[in-house]
């Protein structure tokens, strides 16, 4: 019998997949001490992105039930 695989409990909490099966990542530095960042780094910084298809790759490989 095979053995399942895990998934990395870290990525788990950092990445989801998206219907199309892109993978949608948050960008840092957006949870506190923005009185010190500027406006530009802090509109930068919110909303979901999409990751590289590089990097989705070794995402993928560490959350393999995605």
């Amino acid at each position: 019998m095979k053995k399942k695989r895990k998934s990395n409990s870290g990525a788990l909490k950092r990445f989801r997949v998206t219907a199309s099966g892109k993978v949608r990542f948050n960008h840092a530095n957006h949870r506190h001490i923005l009185t010190k960042k500027s406006r530009k780094q802090k509109r930068n910084s919110s909303g979901t992105y999409i990751l590289s298809p590089v990097e989705e790759k070794r995402v993928k490989k560490i959350l393999p039930y995605l």
